[in-house]
């Protein structure tokens, strides 16, 4: 996976702590995001970092729900997470001011 879903949390990140409400859908091989060991990926050390102050901020990820992994390695410190269709993902953009894709 490339730097940019995490570059992708770090902004999101950044604009919640401007009180901003921000909605942030992960798609696809984003959703390892939420993978135990981040170690391999690219700017893995960050990414567990980036994602204790969303969960510590209350900000729950939606999970594209064909893309939600099963094993038990993934999600394991219950970050909130709300899946969410491909669906419920188009019907987000027209409601929204801004958004950034990575």
């Amino acid at each position: 996976m490339s730097h940019r879903a995490n570059e992708a949390m770090r902004i999101a990140l950044g604009v919640v702590a401007g009180e901003n409400e921000v909605t942030i859908v992960l798609t696809g091989p984003a959703v390892h995001l939420l993978d135990d060991d981040t170690d391999d990926l690219t700017d893995g050390d960050d990414i567990a970092k980036y994602r204790a102050s969303l969960k510590k901020l209350g900000v729950p990820l939606h999970i594209e729900q064909s893309a939600l992994p099963a094993g038990a390695d993934w999600n394991s410190d219950a970050h909130p997470v709300v899946p969410i269709t491909a669906a419920d993902i188009a019907a987000l953009l027209p409601r929204v001011s801004r958004f950034i894709v990575f």
